[in-house]
């Protein structure tokens, strides 16, 4: 083990460190910092970055005590409670991080990191409505001032320019934004309450769809008129109204996560209400993840790739009409399975790996055109991609679709064995 001496310049030491530990030489970090606490051993910034490092290595319990050394320290150190919460949530004790969480809240309620991460948990715990709740804090700390970032990627791409100054009038009811006032529009969140009854349509053929999701290979459920009316009306007001849209990809698509607001109530309820009505399929399952992806016509769509999760919902929300061709603008699925040994980023980035082992495993695919209120329900392990989209131009005729992720890959793998 390195020891910096008590004579040398601490902040040399640290600035060591700390590039080490940004360009992801883990190691070395955790050397430099073990060396700074033999000199310094009740430093809090120290001890916390070598949590993070513990963390960040897959050393749970190692990172969990380190942490808690720090609170014993400093009991009212709120990003230490986080990031503790943290290392529980990684290790299944989802509880515990929300406690942590919630401690941290309550020594700085403006914190919205603790909001977000709070919210994921909940999630998981199948406690939606608190989870949306959280998650919809964390947008109005995070985006509700004057001083909030715009979104998630700078500079602005030109199809995110365009899509804020379509909202912008839509929100102006037609007219174009005062001499000024361009750029995206201030922080809103248009009303996304539950709605009275059922937000899912209760479905008279759930047997038959149950049947053919035990039984079809590759596993694919498609299901229309999804949700209610009223539902759906109100899905899209939120969507079209709401200042969400603020991942940039640069295919010409944009995102909207929870945390930046897209977790009305309405939301929760149709989450919520999916796995009731569709039980053989979803019922055992946590909600782990949802988004909503906007797409712009004169770009392209999301490329192949697999979610890492055990069942993927995904459905359309733009009116039929707004598509120039019905045979298409939906989802391309493939009938082999991603392989096991392959992490997040192989999954969802490296797209010429997953063409080469679709072809060379003799990969057929499905093509699911669009349809509004249609949802496509499929095994997560299955590599998909958009398909070709022509949408009219308007900001009401954008293509949306909503994706929600349920359960967790590994525990599905360990039940069934390989895919």
């Amino acid at each position: 083990m390195t020891v910096i001496p008590q004579t040398a310049p601490l902040e040399t030491a640290l600035q060591q460190a700390f590039a080490h530990h940004r360009a992801g030489r883990l190691s070395e970090a955790e050397r430099l910092y073990r060396g700074i606490l033999q000199a310094h051993p009740d430093h809090p910034g120290i001890t916390n970055n070598l949590g993070l490092v513990l963390k960040d290595q897959g050393r749970l319990e190692e990172a969990a005590a380190t942490f808690g050394r720090l609170l014993a320290l400093k009991s009212d150190d709120a990003l230490a409670h986080c990031n503790l919460g943290n290392v529980f949530r990684l290790q299944g004790r989802l509880d515990q991080a929300a406690a942590c969480y919630r401690r941290a809240i309550a020594l700085q309620p403006d914190m919205a990191l603790a909001h977000k991460n709070l919210g994921t948990v909940l999630c998981e715990s199948d406690h939606l409505a608190e989870g949306f709740a959280s998650f919809k804090r964390h947008a109005e700390l995070a985006y509700g001032k004057p001083t909030s970032p715009t979104l998630d990627q700078n500079p602005i791409p030109p199809h995110k320019t365009q899509h804020d100054r379509e909202q912008q009038e839509y929100l102006n009811g037609g007219n174009a934004a005062p001499a000024g006032q361009g750029g995206t529009p201030a922080f809103h969140l248009e009303d996304g309450c539950r709605v009275p009854g059922h937000a899912v349509n209760p479905d008279a053929s759930l047997g038959d769809i149950a049947t053919r999701w035990r039984t079809s290979k590759p596993q694919i459920a498609v299901i229309d008129n999804l949700l209610t009316e009223e539902a759906l009306a109100r899905l899209r007001r939120f969507c079209w109204g709401s200042t969400i849209w603020r991942t940039v990809y640069r295919d010409g698509y944009l995102g909207a996560m929870p945390e930046h607001g897209f977790a009305c109530p309405l939301l929760a309820q149709i989450a919520d209400e999916l796995r009731s009505t569709y039980p053989a399929i979803l019922g055992r399952h946590p909600l782990l993840q949802f988004w909503g992806f906007k797409y712009d016509s004169r770009l392209s769509g999301i490329a192949i790739h697999a979610d890492f999760a055990a069942v993927n919902v995904n459905f359309w929300i733009t009116p039929d009409e707004a598509n120039l061709d019905p045979e298409s603008g939906g989802l391309v699925v493939w009938d082999v399975p991603a392989p096991i040994g392959w992490d997040f980023k192989k999954y969802n980035d490296d797209v010429p790996a997953a063409r080469e082992f679709l072809a060379r495993n003799g990969a057929k695919p499905t093509t699911i055109p669009h349809r509004a209120n249609r949802a496509v329900i499929f095994d997560s392990d299955l590599f998909h991609e958009t398909d070709r989209i022509a949408f009219k131009d308007g900001y009401v005729n954008r293509r949306i679709n909503i994706t929600m992720l349920y359960g967790r890959r590994e525990a599905v793998v360990k039940e069934n064995g390989s895919p």
